[in-house]
Order: structure tokens, then sequence, then C-alpha cells
């Protein structure tokens, strides 16, 4: 199992150079904020439109069907299971609770002495309602043959709050909209975010971020120190999956029979693959460290090396005209309902 192939999470794609590749990082940035703050407040409809929306951006930049399929595909799997697990989930209103009110709200009583009812023979409270019934008596209650004959009354629309109920399995319309807006935010924050990782290098990112960032020197941010964490932790991603997959491969090839050893063996089997790894990865980021240390490296300003040249097109202009559109979009159409 190569792990580099079967998980491309997170990793930059280099060829085929696809027309977001061409987009400046600082807008596809500003496109994932978008994405990623469209969803908030948003009714179902702009939820599944961002889904499609994103799909869409997808299929127009020919991404080959080998990285679309590793990508989306578990993706869309949990983004089902969280719906219709969701959806098959109570929405709250089996929940019992006691009524404020009584049942019968003309229903009046009140203990009177015997001696103020002999001395007083005027009950000031004999009085009558204007149906005739008495006060102290709870009105006539239709016997169970006339409620049997009691038919409902017709309906002015379909509106319908159960939508499916067989068996244990009740589908409300609070439960379907709850499970429409949790699986699309799952699959929009995490694909969104991945296709910007995708069709954009290491380099491009920090660069973008740097001078996005730019105002915080001000506040005497450490920019450029920032940055380059965040380069080398992007850098780190295909070294750990490395590690993690020649640890699988030296655990398959010895054989280990799991049944004869147990749970507590095998956890302890785990225990120690687990510590193997982080030392790999600490002899890693070692290794790292040496060899700037070695090429003269002291602090990011004192040896800053310019990876990527930003630069403005024309197609970047036409991106941001088209977020102007998306917005206003979200604005008018995608309020909650």
């Amino acid at each position: 199992m190569d792990l580099l192939r079967s998980l491309p999470l997170g990793l930059y794609l280099e060829k085929p150079v696809t027309w977001l590749h061409h987009l400046d990082s600082r807008v596809k940035f500003i496109w994932l904020m978008s994405f990623l703050a469209a969803p908030l407040l948003a009714n179902p409809y702009c939820r599944l439109g961002l889904a499609g929306l994103l799909m869409v951006l997808t299929i127009s930049a020919a991404i080959p069907w080998r990285v679309w399929r590793q990508q989306m595909g578990w993706l869309l799997m949990l983004s089902v299971f969280v719906f219709i697990l969701t959806a098959i989930a109570p929405d709250g209103l089996a929940v019992k609770h006691q009524p404020r009110l009584p049942t019968h709200e003309l229903t009046f009583t009140q203990e009177i002495p015997t001696t103020t009812t002999q001395a007083n023979p005027w009950n000031p409270l004999t009085w009558r309602l204007p149906w005739g019934s008495q006060p102290g008596k709870s009105p006539p209650q239709p016997t169970p043959t006339q409620s049997s004959q009691i038919k409902p009354l017709p309906q002015p629309t379909q509106y319908n709050y159960i939508l499916l109920k067989a068996g244990g399995v009740t589908i409300t319309r609070r439960s379907l909209e709850l499970a429409v807006r949790v699986s699309t935010v799952l699959f929009t924050l995490i694909y969104s975010t991945n296709l910007y990782l995708l069709t954009t290098a290491p380099e491009e990112i920090t660069a973008g971020l740097e001078t996005l960032m730019m105002p915080l020197r001000r506040l005497n941010w450490p920019i450029t120190e920032i940055t380059l964490t965040l380069t080398l932790s992007l850098r780190f991603i295909p070294l750990v999956l490395e590690e993690v997959q020649n640890l699988i491969r030296s655990v398959s090839t010895r054989a280990i029979n799991w049944k004869k050893l147990g749970i507590r063996k095998s956890l302890q089997v785990w225990l120690l693959i687990a510590e193997r790894l982080l030392e790999n990865l600490l002899l890693r980021a070692e290794q790292i460290a040496k060899a700037m240390t070695v090429r003269g490296f002291t602090s990011p300003n004192q040896h800053r090396v310019q990876w990527h040249e930003l630069r403005i097109n024309w197609y970047d202009w036409l991106a941001l005209g088209s977020l102007i559109l998306f917005w206003g979009a979200r604005l008018t159409w995608g309020g909650t309902i």
C-alpha cells in the first residue's frame, strides 16, 4: 500500500497544470475563505449549491480521475454516512414534558367551608356560564361512540411534518434539514481546503500569506518566521506519510499472527510502532535543522529566499470579479429560512 498515492490529502498536484494552478495564491486564498464563510447562516439549498460548485470547479479544471476519485471518494462516503445517521436520528419531538396549563382551562374548583355555606345560603359562586354549564363541573366529554364518528378535517395544503415512517425509522422535516446542513458543511470545509492545497504549491501559499499578513508587522508580529514554519510543516507532510508507510510494510513482512497475540500483546506491539514512528519523525526534523544550519541559515530575515514571485494577471482580476457575483448571490438567495 502506497500512502503517498492512496491518501493524497494535502499534497500538491504538479502535473497536469490546470487553470486553477495559474491563479494567484492570494486570489485562491480569498476564494477559500469565502467557501469557508458562506455556509454560515445559510439555508440548505445554498449549502447544496456550494458543494455542487466545488464539484463543477473540479470537473472544469480537468483534474485526473485517479486524484478526484481518491480524494472525493472517501469524503463522499463520510458525508453520506453522516447524512443518513442524522436524518434517522430523533429530532427532539419525542421528549415528554409537563404542560404549563391544565387540560381544561375552564374548570374552576374551589373548596368552601361547610359553616360558611350553612350560614349564608346565598353562594356567590353559583353563577352559570353563558352556555349553561356550571364552573365547578368539567365540560362534557364525547362518548367513545361519538369520538369514533369524528372525522379529521381536510388539510388546506399537502404539508406533512413526518416525511417517512417505516418501522423504527422516522424522518421528519427537521431531521432532514439538519442532515443536509451537517453533511454539506463537512464536505465543503474539507474539500475546499483540499482543493486549495492540491492546486497551490507550498511556496506559493507561504508567499501569499506573507503578503496578506504584511500589515501585522506594525504590531511586531514575526510574519517571516510564521511563514517559514508553515512552509516546513507543509513540506513535512510527505515525510510523515513515508515513515508511516515504511512501518506498515515492515509489520506486514513479518507476518504477525494477531489472533494468537491477543488484545494486550497487540496493543503493546502498536505502542512500540507508535514510539518508533515518533523517533523517526524527530530524527527527520533534526536532519532538516542540521541541513539548514550547515547552509548558514541563522534567521529568515538574514537568510531570505524568494521561492515564488507573486503577480496578478487578467484572469486573477476576473476571478475577483466573479467573487463579487458569488457573494451577491449568497446574500440574495442564500439567507436562512
